[in-house]
């Protein structure tokens, strides 16, 4: 059995977005990505998300994440893991200092998808 190794609750989200660039603290940029993402999962640590191609482990990305019905904040997301699944990868990534109030909209976020599940 494999060990649980999240720190945070993961909700359920469906969302896509598209990924322009990568870039590295020392500078290293990635231009002109235009990958799109459907992101599966979001926690207050991070998200999971596929995409059609693997993507490079230890870059940053910037993402506007939209959480149901209104709330959306920016934040800016480091390339941790990566499975290669049938078609395409699904990719792990987490959230960079992202601040406590944001955490909080997500939290919000995943009791008012689990009220609506328990129903």
């Amino acid at each position: 059995m494999m060990q649980e190794r999240r720190k945070h609750r993961r909700f359920p989200l469906k969302l896509e977005l598209k990924i322009s660039s990568f870039f590295k603290q020392d500078y290293k940029l990635i231009p002109n990505i235009n990958e799109s993402i459907k992101i599966k999962n979001i926690s207050k640590s991070g998200m999971g998300f596929t995409c059609t191609r693997e993507l490079p482990l230890n870059y940053y990305f910037d993402a506007k994440i939209q959480l149901p019905p209104d709330k959306h904040f920016y934040a800016v997301l480091k390339i941790i893991r990566t499975e290669k699944l049938d078609e395409g990868y699904f990719m792990g990534c987490e959230f960079v200092g992202l601040a406590d109030i944001l955490s909080m909209k997500i939290d919000s976020y995943g009791e008012e998808s689990e009220h609506k599940r328990n129903k």
